[in-house]
């Protein structure tokens, strides 16, 4: 429990005393990093299907904690996917003008007839509606996991 008021007060100390380093704002530098940053998003969705595919083959999701666990993993799929739509929009040129992109202030100016994907992207953009409840169900499984760590043992693990 002290530990974890150590973490909380460090974690506040680092908002406090640099609050300018909080931006959660990246431009990725053309075209490599971008390229590379895609296929870590690929990566990501195969692993967490992956992942999913074995906690349901060996019927671990009857737990709570696994079932919290696939819940995440099924989160972080759904963003991921919308994470390569977003980064594909951002790099058409044809679809909107980009003003005071990376910062803080930033606006998108739709080209005529065009207005419906610069709402999707828009829509899209918002991606911590699929992140953080994925972090949530994470944090709920492993929450589980060690509460009743008899329910997880490798004797109830049935193989396929």
């Amino acid at each position: 429990m002290r530990q974890e008021w150590m973490f909380i007060l460090f974690c506040f100390c680092v908002a406090i005393f640099d609050p300018a380093g909080a931006w959660a704002t990246q431009v990725h530098a053309e075209p490599e990093g971008l390229y590379s940053h895609q296929l870590g998003h690929g990566f990501f969705i195969v692993s967490m299907g992956v992942f999913i595919y074995w906690l349901r083959g060996r019927r671990l999701v009857r737990h709570k904690g696994w079932r919290y666990l696939q819940y995440s993993a099924l989160l972080f799929v759904l963003w991921n996917v919308d994470a390569i739509v977003v980064h594909h929009l951002e790099n058409q040129d044809d679809l909107f003008m980009k003003f005071s992109e990376g910062t803080l202030h930033a606006f998108l100016q739709p080209y005529p007839g065009r207005e419906w994907v610069t709402v999707m992207f828009y829509i899209c953009k918002m991606d911590h509606v699929l992140c953080v409840p994925a972090i949530i169900f994470l944090y709920l499984a492993l929450r589980q996991m060690i509460r009743s760590p008899h329910e997880f043992s490798p004797r109830d693990v049935e193989r396929p």
